[in-house]
């Protein structure tokens, strides 16, 4: 077949030039604030307890600024459409019943989702992995139904809350793998999301939480050497955080690494 080799018109040229979109501009990088129990608690030695009255406070100063807070897995896939700005990531950690009976209440006030981690092996039970300050009773198996039934994200925090980065490989599998098919077991749904006890992980732990098939994984402060979904830095939020504190967080996250940045 002949191939004509001559220049088209000037016109021509033009018509087949390429479009170019600029991308949508994003906004600042979204965070994730980490809660844990939501109740009014004197003895809090590890500043773990917030009160409803100041979550409300809290949440309100995030809509009054346009933020919305979601699950985590809202928030990811989000930003995998470009589309992170105005939205917060609320994680609550450990799994206490208080989630349901204070925490719930408000986030639905407020029109806001959130992610409960849960120790899934502990499930009924207390905290006993804390050597002192107050037990608290934790969500049981019925009550982690009604949450995934409601639609809050619900994701795993390990078996028993152990430092991952000091157990041998076959309780790091136990406490990764076993966590995961309880949890996707009790709420019939997809498990994407886990959370590491006390925020630690080296390189084998994020390897073994792969594997188990989580998708994301939310540390505290992971450092340079962990980066990526299986590593997303959250910011501590707890009863003394009024708005200037809120606000003194929000502006220095991306300055501590603590934002979740586009993939």
């Amino acid at each position: 077949m002949a191939v004509d080799t001559s220049e088209p018109p000037a016109a021509a040229v033009r018509d087949r030039e390429p479009v170019v979109r600029e991308r949508p501009r994003r906004g600042p990088a979204a965070w994730v604030a980490m809660y844990h129990s939501v109740s009014d608690c004197a003895e809090d030695p590890f500043n773990i307890t917030i009160s409803a009255a100041r979550l409300d406070r809290q949440l309100a100063w995030l809509r009054g600024r346009g933020l919305r807070g979601v699950s985590v897995r809202e928030l990811l896939a989000a930003r995998a459409r470009g589309e992170e700005r105005g939205l917060v990531g609320l994680t609550f950690d450990d799994g206490y019943a208080d989630f349901l009976t204070s925490a719930l209440p408000v986030l639905r006030r407020h029109r806001c989702g959130a992610t409960v981690f849960p120790v899934v092996g502990r499930l009924g039970g207390e905290n006993d992995w804390e050597v002192s300050g107050p037990r608290k009773r934790l969500l049981g198996v019925d009550d982690i139904r009604r949450l995934a039934a409601a639609g809050v994200e619900v994701g795993s925090h390990s078996l028993t809350h152990l430092d991952l980065s000091r157990v041998p490989d076959d309780v790091l599998h136990a406490e990764v793998h076993g966590s995961h098919a309880l949890l996707a077991e009790i709420t019939g749904q997809e498990i994407q999301g886990f959370c590491y006890p006390y925020g630690t992980l080296d390189a084998r732990v994020r390897t073994a939480v792969r594997a188990a098939g989580y998708r994301y994984a939310c540390a505290i402060a992971p450092g340079t050497g962990n980066t990526g979904d299986l590593a997303l830095p959250r910011i501590h939020i707890g009863q003394a955080d009024t708005a200037p504190r809120l606000e003194m967080k929000r502006r220095l996250a991306h300055f501590w690494g603590r934002t979740v940045e586009a993939s």
